[in-house]
């Protein structure tokens, strides 16, 4: 399934610009000529759709043979967005001074992809921290170095960290970073050049405002397990900007805050300096790379809004996803978000047992609520990913048994990867730059 972009002047208006996604692969830009999809044949288009470059939907559509590709998603398209007309893009006061990290573990070869759309972004001030993460080779410090080191616009820094696990480089960067925003991405994304401008703008305008999510598209969908993940949400939260504010709890999420799954995803966050140091940066004993498997996102989030902060998500930040392409890989990231869902849990309660008691009210009706969403899920009918979350392909039981299978190992491998980091010097987040 090709993945392409459609600009359109208006729900009903003409194409402005439309080709191959993500940004960065021959994607024209508005106002320039069109262009078919590189295979130009016939076949499957997922396609983002945008009004006057604000993204507002995807669409899947099949392009008969002998028709144009461009022609058969803007019929998609404006059947999509019909009556509906995407509001305008607010006003932001001043952008603040970010820092955006990138950890990465041996991943040269696909570092310079996302330092390329990083260099592009329109944010008016920023820097690029690069943490390598363990690493047993020099090639990532000779990419950023050889390649990123002598830049005069944007600065771009290479940081070694010896100690193992996502959470733990991340805080590195935190360490290091001068900015009074600090977003953070993948060395596996593609960023829209409009996406730290929007991830960052609305903390120039809410002072209670601790952290921003954005939106994640795929990159490809060129195998089934690539579909199969977009076609149930993929990473995307949808196209509707939402505030989560602790002061009013929503009522949609019964387990609120501890659904962190709903936020947003690590690949593309921010979070104000002095609260993500105020809490502490990430627990060192979740995410990737340790035996938790994960959880250090959702572990950031609830720390934020248990703190009482507000956390904003906006689909205006965009960054395009390179998803895992083989079985093998998706079932390992089954198990992974559950032993990272409940290792974040876990270290929620060791590093915040006041906690407790709002999770154990809240438990009961949080539990009905995930077992109706995966009956759901495995109930689909088939299909091809259009509206995120829809569905479509049914998923199969044994990535779900994976997932449960992970939720009840989450608290050891938290445990465990405590355990592990006794006796190590851990970057110091509080005595960071400020």
């Amino acid at each position: 399934m090709r993945v392409a972009e459609l600009d359109l002047d208006g729900p009903d208006g003409r194409v402005l610009a439309f080709g191959p996604a993500p940004p960065g692969q021959a994607c024209p830009l508005p106002g320039t000529p069109l262009a078919e999809p590189a295979s130009g044949a016939a076949g499957d288009v997922f396609a983002l759709v945008r009004v006057r470059g604000r993204p507002v939907a995807t669409v899947v559509c099949r392009v008969p043979p002998g028709r144009r590709a461009v022609d058969a998603v803007a019929v998609a398209a404006r059947a999509r967005l019909a009556g509906r007309e995407p509001p305008a893009a607010p006003p932001h006061g001043d952008l603040p001074r970010t820092s955006v990290v990138v950890a990465t573990r041996e991943g040269a070869g696909r570092l310079a992809r996302v330092l390329d759309s990083l260099l592009a972004q329109d944010h008016p001030e920023y820097e690029i921290v690069v943490v390598d993460s363990a690493p047993v080779t020099t090639a990532t410090r000779d990419l950023v170095e050889n390649k990123y080191g002598g830049l005069r616009t944007v600065r771009v820094r290479y940081v070694g960290e010896t100690v193992p696990g996502l959470a733990v480089a991340h805080n590195r960067g935190v360490a290091v970073a001068d900015g009074a925003v600090l977003a953070f991405t993948d060395d596996d994304v593609v960023a829209d050049p409009h996406w730290l401008t929007s991830l960052t703008a609305p903390f120039a305008d809410d002072p209670r405002l601790g952290c921003t999510t954005g939106l994640i598209l795929p990159a490809r969908l060129g195998t089934p397990a690539q579909i199969l993940l977009e076609s149930h949400g993929g990473f995307a939260k949808g196209f509707t900007p939402r505030t989560y504010d602790p002061l009013r709890p929503p009522a949609d999420q019964p387990l609120f805050p501890f659904t962190a799954g709903s936020f947003g995803s690590g690949a593309n966050m921010a979070f104000r300096a002095a609260v993500l140091r105020g809490m502490g940066g990430f627990d060192p004993a979740t995410g990737t790379g340790t035996p938790a498997r994960g959880g250090d996102d959702l572990y950031a989030f609830v720390s934020v809004l248990a703190a009482g902060h507000r956390l904003h998500y906006t689909p205006q930040a965009l960054v395009w996803h390179h998803h895992r392409e083989t079985w093998r890989d998706l079932t390992g990231q089954a198990y992974g978000y559950g032993a990272g869902l409940t290792a974040a849990l876990t270290a929620l309660l060791v590093r915040r047992p006041a906690l407790l008691p709002a999770l154990l009210r809240r438990l009961p009706a949080g539990l009905a609520h995930a077992r109706a969403i995966t009956a759901s899920r495995e109930a689909g009918a088939g299909g091809v990913p259009g509206t995120h979350g829809a569905g479509e392909h049914p998923w199969p039981r044994h990535l779900s048994r994976l997932e449960r299978r992970g939720m009840l190992a989450g608290p050891l491998g938290y445990l465990r990867a405590r355990l592990r980091l006794r006796g190590f010097e851990l970057p110091d987040v509080e005595a960071g730059r400020r």
